[in-house]
């Protein structure tokens, strides 16, 4: 047996008597630290998403606290990659892992902006104003320079001044439509950021 100091031998019987005299009164420790904690995702709501950075497509899951109330704004407490989706199963890089600093931002747009000519100002605009000066334009410059017949009288239809560039988080199905609206306009130069 090991030589045991004086000192020792009285913290080991104070130890002792402190736990003997807990147990005695109900407190076992094995009990308490076996209590399941509450998980943290438990109340929150679940949705499905892509990742808004590059040109992958992660699938990401975003949980949000909210009662869904009709005034009541939810707020998104944590995102993960999810591990159903084909592209990443579950994994994501550290752009993707640090998605919840990008939609808590104080920097982050949330609302169209428009800068005339000239102004080193941008305003404020509605989405539908936008929308409206973007097909008002579009159309404009299909207008101008819209290409229905070739020199030697070949029918081509075509609209190559205005291009555009589709978004790579968008599903296979999106995109497919997306390349068939656009092809119906004429326009031909259309690329997806996936490619680029």
């Amino acid at each position: 047996m090991a030589n045991v100091t004086r000192r020792q031998f009285l913290k080991i019987s104070a130890a002792s008597l402190a736990g003997s005299s807990l147990a005695l009164v109900g407190f076992s420790p094995a009990t308490a630290l076996a209590e399941v904690r509450q998980y943290k995702l438990s109340r929150t709501v679940e949705t499905r998403n892509t990742c808004t950075y590059c040109s992958v497509g992660c699938g990401v899951l975003m949980y949000s606290l909210g009662d869904g109330a009709k005034n009541a704004k939810g707020s998104i407490i944590h995102i993960e990659g999810d591990p159903d989706h084909p592209v990443n199963r579950g994994t994501l890089c550290p752009k993707g892992a640090s998605l919840l600093d990008f939609v808590h931002s104080e920097s982050r747009l949330k609302y169209p902006e428009y800068r005339a000519p000239g102004s080193d100002k941008w305003q404020r605009i509605s989405w539908d104003d936008a929308f409206n000066r973007i097909a008002k334009l579009m159309k404009e410059d299909r207008d101008a320079n819209f290409i229905e017949n070739t020199h030697d009288g070949k029918k081509v239809n075509r609209w190559v001044t205005t291009g555009m560039l589709a978004a790579s988080a968008a599903s296979n199905e999106v995109g497919y439509l997306t390349q068939k609206i656009v092809r119906s306009f004429g326009m031909l130069t259309f690329d997806n950021q996936a490619r680029v």
